[in-house]
Parts: C-alpha cells; structure tokens; sequence
C-alpha cells in the first residue's frame, strides 16, 4: 500500500464494488459469441455493451442478460440534430469507433479480432494491430480453425471463456480503506 497511511484502527476492504466493462461487437459472424460474452462478464461484473448496425445481424437482442444494457448507433447519432450538437468528430462513423476514438489509454483496453485467414494475414492487418499495441491496446489473438467462409485457418474470434480468463486475470481490484471512527 505504497504512498497510503493506514490508520490504526482501519481495515482494508479488498472487496470491491464490481469491476465496470464496456464488451463490444463489430460487423463479423463472431458477433454471434456476444451473448455468451455478456454473460460470462456480467457474472463478475457490471457489464455495458455496444454493437454497430452490421454486428447486430448475428445478435439476438433478446438474449443478452437482462443487466445488461446494449447501445447501439441509434443511441449515438439520435441525440445529434445540427452542426454544433456535442458529437465527436474525426473518422467516426458509428458508436464504437467514437467510443475507441476517445478511450482514456490509462484504462486498460482490449481487442480480439476476428477475420478470415486472408485478411488475417495481409500486411495492413499487422500495421494495424502494430499501432494499436503502441497504444497500450492489448490484443487477444485469433485462432486456428473451420472459419464461417468455408477455409481453414487463423482469423476464427478466441473463445469467450479465452477472452473472460484473460480480462479477468489481468484485472487488479482497488483497495478501500475503511477508516473507523
């Protein structure tokens, strides 16, 4: 407990309010793992969630657990009415790409892409994940298998019980102090 004092009488509460998660899903068949996602984390954690229009075609709304609450594009671009309304500007054009846009880099980010094997290998796919690693994005790669196109290869989206281990061994719980009167 560097740079704390705790105070005779004190305890410390490693029991902390759970942990905050923003999951979120983009246009790929992968997009069909998202319920179990959402339900593994929100197990844990109290868990928002975002998906784009195209990822939307592969989740079932209905199934997502009922704490979990889903934002969708409609929920960023309904609030916009003209030029000068409060919406980000830059290369975004739908609500997770403003949320990634103006992510706090202190807070831990991550990805787990998902893609056919000849996307995952083409060399634009490795400057892309080269510059998001330089941001402190932590990757959780690919895997080898039967992909939704028919070919097999790398590119098939990690498990979500891979990507849950991941995220929640990496996680670090804040420590409270209660201070007795």
């Amino acid at each position: 407990m560097a740079n704390q004092e705790i105070l005779p009488g004190s305890t410390i509460n490693t029991e902390s309010t759970k942990p905050r998660i923003l999951l979120a899903a983009s246009g790929s068949v992968a997009a069909i793992k998202f319920e179990s996602l959402c339900r593994i984390f929100s197990e844990w954690a109290e868990v928002r969630a975002v998906a784009t229009n195209s990822a939307l075609h592969f989740i079932d709304k209905k199934a997502l657990p009922s704490n979990v609450m889903l934002f969708t594009d409609d929920d960023e671009w309904s609030s916009w009415k003209k030029i000068g309304d409060g919406i980000a500007g830059g290369l975004c054009d739908n609500l997770l790409t403003c949320i990634v846009r103006a992510w706090d880099y202190n807070k831990p980010l991550y990805v787990a892409p998902a893609m056919n094997t000849f996307m995952w290998n083409n060399p634009f796919t490795k400057r892309h994940l080269d510059t998001i690693g330089e941001l402190g994005i932590t990757q959780i790669p690919p895997i080898a298998k039967w992909l939704a196109c028919g070919d097999y290869g790398t590119g098939a989206m990690a498990e979500p019980s891979e990507i849950y281990t991941t995220i929640r061994l990496s996680h670090k719980p804040r420590v409270v102090v209660d201070e007795c009167s």
